[in-house]
């Protein structure tokens, strides 16, 4: 179980807040599509690896998404704000926290 992983040359650690840039291809266009939250898991060994990122949409509907880690389709990732300290591989407990809950995790993470 991983805590960290090299993305595109970023170390993301589990409990990161990112913007994942990700090629979108529509007909012969090509754009680029920003998904923000937190990396809940990082899984898988060499070539098969991914991280799954949670972010909470409109209407408080939870959305996630697994993101290869050698896609080609990925752009780049920002870290948006550190993970501070988080003692678990896997941050699926969060699936079903509140909003107001997960921000509280965040900034107990942010203060240790």
């Amino acid at each position: 179980m991983a805590i960290s992983a090299d993305i595109k040359g970023t170390l993301v650690h589990v409990g990161d807040v990112v913007k994942v840039h990700q090629r979108i291809l529509e007909g012969e266009k090509e754009r680029i599509q920003i998904f923000e939250g937190i990396v809940i898991s990082i899984r898988g060994r060499d070539e098969n690896r991914s991280f799954t990122v949670r972010k909470i949409a409109s209407a408080g509907i939870g959305v996630e998404k697994i993101f290869p880690i050698f896609s080609p389709w990925l752009a780049k990732i920002e870290i948006k704000k550190p993970f501070g300290r988080v003692r678990r591989g896997k941050l699926t407990y969060i699936r079903s926290k509140s909003i107001r809950q997960v921000a509280q995790i965040s900034v107990q993470q942010t203060e240790s």
